[in-house]
């Protein structure tokens, strides 16, 4: 069983690697973002950027800094497939996962700019702000000396692979194709 986890920025890209991942590699997607709408949806709360962020650092900050990652994980180990575990975003769910046989980190980037463009065409819940707003997000995700929170910067410098999604869907792809060769071996 091999374990893949992917981190990223915003609007990066993260989804298109799962969908590969689920439609070419045939592996299993086990997702933060509907964990935490779960959780967000028992609570009765709004599902938006702010909640699941909210939410993670307190599932986090309750239980451990690799709380939701080591649940999606057990989640997975029960399928017994090959799985994906999108989106990784501290490093204690690296560090925890890194404990696990056969797992690998991806991250993936492109420019600010692409990746607003991304996410006002895939108008999520999550997603629906003006530009200003998209990069407060980001920069309040990106680095932060608390183990609870969101550190995508140390995340990304974690990853076993790279991805600059900068390009085509079919340069990612491409970009993939080679990395999964090269681990499922």
């Amino acid at each position: 069983m091999t374990i893949i986890g992917i981190t990223g920025t915003i609007g990066a890209g993260k989804g298109t690697l799962v969908e590969y991942l689920k439609q070419k590699a045939h592996f299993q997607h086990f997702s933060v973002r509907d964990f935490l709408t779960k959780e967000i949806l028992r609570r009765h709360l709004p599902v938006n950027r702010d909640t699941m962020t909210n939410i993670a650092n307190e599932l986090r900050a309750t239980h451990s800094s690799s709380y939701i990652i080591d649940q999606l994980y057990n989640q997975a180990v029960k399928q017994g497939d090959n799985a994906v575990i999108e989106s990784i975003r501290t490093p204690g769910e690296v560090v925890s996962l890194r404990q696990k046989n056969n797992f690998f980190l991806f991250a993936i980037d492109a420019d600010p700019a692409i990746r607003y463009q991304r996410i006002v065409a895939r108008a999520s819940e999550t997603d629906q702000v003006d530009y200003q707003t998209f990069i407060a997000n980001e920069a309040r995700e990106m680095q932060t000396t608390d183990p609870n929170k969101q550190n995508l910067q140390q995340c990304i410098a974690m990853a076993d692979f790279y991805f600059d999604n900068n390009g085509t869907r079919e340069a990612l792809e491409q970009q993939l194709q080679v990395t999964l060769q090269s681990i499922l071996q």
